[in-house]
This record gives C-alpha cells, sequence and structure tokens, in this order.
C-alpha cells in the first residue's frame, strides 16, 4: 500500500520520534552490558533516520520494522511485526 504524499511527512515523523525514543531506551539499558559508545548510537540513528525516509508504501514501513525488532521489547508490540500490525501500530502512533 503506497502512502499517499499528504501523509507521507507526518507518518516519517512519528515514526522517527518512536523509534528514536525506543532506540534511546535500548542504548541506555545496554550500556553496562556491552559498553556501546556515543559514535555507536549516533550510527544507529543515522541509519535509522535513512531507512525510514526512504519509505513509501506500508510495506517498507514494515521492513524497516522488523529490521529493528530488537527495539520492540513490550509485550504489546508483538503484532507490531506483520503487515496488519504494522498498520495498527502507524495509526495507534498518528493518535
Amino acid at each position: 500500500m503506497k502512502i499517499s504524499i499528504t501523509n507521507k511527512q507526518r507518518i516519517h515523523d512519528v515514526l522517527i520520534s518512536d523509534l528514536q525514543r525506543r532506540l534511546f531506551k535500548q542504548f541506555n539499558a545496554r550500556t553496562d552490558m556491552f559498553n556501546p559508545s556515543d559514535e555507536d548510537y549516533d550510527v544507529q540513528q543515522t541509519l535509522l533516520v535513512d531507512s525510514v525516509l526512504h519509505c513509501e508504501t506500508l510495506n517498507d514501513v514494515n521492513d524497516v520494522i522488523c529490521n529493528n525488532q530488537d527495539i520492540f521489547d513490550d509485550y504489546d508490540s508483538i503484532n507490531v511485526f506483520t503487515l496488519e500490525g504494522t498498520m495498527n501500530y502507524i495509526f495507534k502512533l498518528l493518535r
């Protein structure tokens, strides 16, 4: 399903915001375990934003989410990895 141009920027904004929040939470939780550097975090942020900005369809969004499944750690996120789950996740973010 192609994302219309009028909605694309808003979807990109909320998706980037939520994924950055999740990545930051994961980064802080893993600091003691793996000792990642700020540079690692910056690279991950850059890759994440770049991948979201290249999303043209709902399937692209689903691919981004599936490629970053390790930052979805809560039980409510279990269904987000299906195409229908991704669509519901986006609707939830847009509320």
